[in-house]
């Protein structure tokens, strides 16, 4: 997962970067808002964190010019100033959820991960390298062959792709997708990883999935 983060005050942006970084998030720096406008309009991401306070373009302004370039990356704004009619402006200039200074990480990432679910929740299609989901009619196709799967496999692939650069555990799939408590030392995960990376590899010579030793699997970002 990439994002971006345009925060002037060095100490701040160190906390969030480094904070993020160990969730195994891929991080962007811009220090202001022409920097902060060139990064979002120039590369794509799944998630833009804007301070208002820059200098230049302010956030509120730079937020605006995102969203006039049709550009619907959730955005979240943060700010020292915790007015409504200040958390107004911001929500009006198009962010999708409002922050203030100083803030819990918790309650952060826990923002992070509701807008960047929502996004999923969205997507139609899914895409790396040759790989693509049609998430509507849950068909997969490898360099345009289609490749047939088993429900599970579907959705180990799926859950893989929405948490793509994120090491997900066995026992976090087991959870989300089987939805039960199995014994963490069950082999259900790694079987079905091995029928999913053979179905895939009969059409492409690239490892979409890669194993993470002692940790779990996924797939890299692109």
């Amino acid at each position: 997962m990439n994002i971006l983060l345009v925060e002037d005050e060095q100490g701040v942006a160190n906390f969030i970067r480094k904070g993020l970084e160990e969730e195994h998030y891929s991080v962007d720096l811009a220090v202001n808002g022409e920097e902060g406008l060139r990064l979002a309009t120039s590369l794509l991401y799944d998630l833009l964190i804007l301070d208002v306070m820059l200098p230049g373009i302010n956030g509120i302004d730079l937020c605006r010019h995102i969203r006039e370039r049709a550009i619907q990356t959730p955005i979240l704004m943060l700010t020292a100033k915790d007015s409504v009619k200040d958390k107004v402006l911001g929500l009006n200039s198009g962010a999708d959820d409002y922050m203030t200074k100083p803030f819990s990480f918790e309650e952060f990432l826990a923002r992070i991960h509701a807008l960047i679910r929502r996004k999923q929740d969205k997507l139609t299609e899914l895409t790396h390298h040759d790989l693509r989901v049609d998430t509507i009619a849950h068909r997969v196709f490898v360099n345009d062959n289609e490749v047939l799967l088993r429900p599970k496999e579907y959705a180990i692939l799926t859950y893989l792709l929405k948490n793509r650069g994120k090491v997900i555990s066995r026992a976090q799939m087991l959870s989300d997708i089987w939805g039960y408590d199995f014994n963490p030392n069950t082999n259900f995960v790694d079987v079905h990883i091995k029928s999913l990376r053979e179905k895939l590899g009969e059409f492409s010579a690239l490892t979409f999935i890669q194993s993470v030793r002692g940790v779990g699997y996924m797939i890299g970002s692109d």
